[in-house]
């Protein structure tokens, strides 16, 4: 009889706490490759999420939502999951240029996203 083989299991550390989590689907804008616990903003005139940068003003410049799988959109724009609400490490995060942790923390506490 042979061994069996064994793994270890790295648990995903994006959570961090017993709120609520509310997972959706929206589609994440062609050209970008983003791991999970990207910070997304939303485009106003396409819908379309992408990374928050506090330079753009498209809309995208307000953090909306927390990609909640990495996704690759180099080949067009996909489907993906995003979290709405829940508790989140801010460790986690991937933040767009020029928004800071404490930028995400703000706006999102009002979406009943907290990032701890």
């Amino acid at each position: 009889m042979s061994n069996p083989e064994r793994q270890t299991y790295v648990p995903d550390q994006l959570s961090a706490g017993a709120f609520p989590v509310m997972i959706d689907t929206a589609v994440i804008a062609a050209g970008q490759s983003l791991k999970r616990g990207a910070v997304l903003g939303q485009v106003k005139t396409s819908g379309e999420y992408v990374l928050c940068a506090s330079a753009a003003t498209d809309g995208s410049e307000a953090p909306k939502a927390i990609l909640d799988q990495a996704t690759d959109t180099s080949q067009g724009a996909q489907v993906a999951p995003i979290r709405l609400t829940g508790e989140v490490l801010g460790s986690q995060l991937t933040l767009g240029a020029g928004l800071t942790l404490a930028q995400a923390k703000a706006a999102l506490r009002g979406l009943c996203l907290f990032i701890r």
